[in-house]
C-alpha cells in the first residue's frame, strides 16, 4: 500500500515552515521519539547558515526546515528529519568531522551523500511504503532529494530562465517519476504540476533576444558557453521593456568578439599550465 501523505500546510508551500511545524509532523509519525537530536540539528543549521540567504532573499535557514518537514510529513524518523535540516551544510564552513561527532556517522553518512548521490530512472527497492520505522538509507537519501527539489520548485521563481526550464525539465523527467515509483503520490503530482507550469509557460517577450544569445554563445569556448549564456539570459530576464531587452543583446552582441577572444587566451593558458 502506498504511503499518503497528509496535506500541505499553506504555511509551507510560502516558504514560512517553522521548527515547530518540523516538530509537530515528527510527533505526529512518531509519538515516542525523543526530539532532542533534532533541537541540537536545528541549532546547528542556524549557527552555520547565519546570514546566509537564497535567490529569493529569503534565509537559507527557511529552505533547510521546508525540507526537514516535507520529509517529516513523508513518516521519515527523527534521525533523517535531522540529516534534512543539516543538508545544505556542507556549503558552509562547517568543520569537517562535526556533523559525526554531534549527531552520530549515520546522519553524518546520509549529510554527505545527498549532494553526491547519483539520480536513475528507478526508486530504491525498498521504497518508504515498505521501508518500516528505520527506512534504507537509499530510502532516505531518496526522500531527503525529493524534498530539497520540491522546496527548489516551489521557489523557481528566482532563478534565471534557462536554470528554471533546465530544472523544470529534470524534474519532469526524473524527480516526479522517482516520487510516483516510490510511493510519494502527492510529492509526485505537485513536483509535476510545478514543473509543468514552468514549462508550459514560454517567454514570449524575450523569445527574439533570447535566440540571439544563444547564438552568440556558440562564438565562445564550448566549455564556457553554458555559465554565459546562463548569465546573460538571467540579466535579460530582470529588464521590463521591449527596448531594454533590445539594447543589453545590441550590448552583447558588440563585445562579444573581445570576450570570446578573452576567454580563448585564458583556455590556451590554462592548457599550458
Amino acid at each position: 500500500m502506498k504511503r499518503r501523505l497528509r496535506p500541505w500546510r499553506a504555511s509551507r508551500a510560502s516558504g514560512s515552515t517553522s521548527f515547530d511545524d518540523v516538530l509537530a509532523s515528527v510527533r505526529a509519525h512518531h509519538p515516542a521519539a525523543d526530539t532532542a537530536l533534532l533541537e541540537c540539528a536545528y541549532v546547528e543549521a542556524a549557527l552555520w547558515h547565519q546570514g546566509h540567504t537564497r535567490h529569493s532573499g529569503h534565509p537559507v535557514l527557511t529552505h533547510c526546515l521546508t525540507v526537514a518537514a516535507i520529509v517529516a510529513d513523508c513518516g521519515m524518523p527523527p534521525s533523517v528529519v535531522c540529516a534534512a535540516l543539516l543538508h545544505d551544510i556542507e556549503d558552509t564552513s562547517c568543520p569537517p568531522g562535526r556533523i559525526a561527532d554531534l549527531f552520530g556517522s549515520g546522519v553524518a553518512e546520509l549529510v554527505a551523500a545527498i549532494p553526491a548521490a547519483p539520480f536513475g530512472t528507478a526508486a530504491p527497492a525498498m521504497g518508504p511504503q515498505a521501508s518500516g520505522p528505520v527506512p534504507s538509507f537509499e530510502t532516505a537519501v531518496l526522500v531527503i532529494r525529493l524534498a530539497d527539489r520540491l522546496h527548489n520548485m516551489r521557489t523557481i521563481a528566482f532563478l534565471s530562465q534557462a536554470t528554471r526550464y533546465r530544472k523544470a525539465r529534470e524534474t519532469v523527467e526524473v524527480f516526479a517519476p522517482l516520487a510516483r515509483a516510490a510511493g510519494l503520490t502527492e510529492v509526485s503530482r505537485e513536483l509535476h504540476a510545478l514543473a509543468s507550469a514552468t514549462l508550459q509557460s514560454p517567454p514570449a517577450a524575450y523569445a527574439v533576444t533570447g535566440r540571439t544569445l544563444a547564438v552568440l554563445a556558440l562564438l565562445l569556448p564550448s566549455n564556457r558557453r553554458a555559465r554565459w549564456q546562463e548569465e546573460w539570459t538571467a540579466e535579460l530576464a530582470a529588464l521590463r521593456t521591449r527596448r531594454d531587452r533590445t539594447r543589453y543583446t545590441v550590448r552583447v552582441l558588440l563585445h562579444t568578439p573581445a570576450l570570446s577572444m578573452t576567454l580563448r587566451r585564458a583556455v590556451g593558458q590554462e592548457q599550458q599550465w
